[in-house]
């Protein structure tokens, strides 16, 4: 079970919150100018690594707010937290 730490409301179980996949994905800037294959490969093709990865997450059991989290992939641990509109943390540093 993780703890994921809220950055609104502090540490609660991962049970309260639902992953959001990958963030910082940019919206295309004109989506009606996409083919088909492009459009679904910005739906549905995600980055997979094995190791870090930045994530979105909502706290639906409690503020309801988004916020991103940068996870590794294999180990599952949480090595930082940051709200929507920050930037990532640098690797290394928080």
């Amino acid at each position: 079970m993780l703890l994921i730490e809220c950055p609104y409301c502090g540490p609660r179980d991962e049970t309260e919150y639902h992953y959001g996949g990958e963030a910082h994905v940019p919206y295309p800037e004109d989506p009606f100018e996409l083919s088909d294959r492009e459009w679904a490969e910005y739906l549905f093709y995600r980055n997979n690594p094995k190791g870090l990865l930045k994530e979105r997450w909502v706290h639906t059991v409690g503020c309801r707010r988004w916020f991103n989290v940068v996870r590794d992939t294999a180990s599952y641990e949480i090595t930082a937290v940051y709200r929507m509109g920050e930037n990532a943390p640098q690797p290394g540093g928080q």
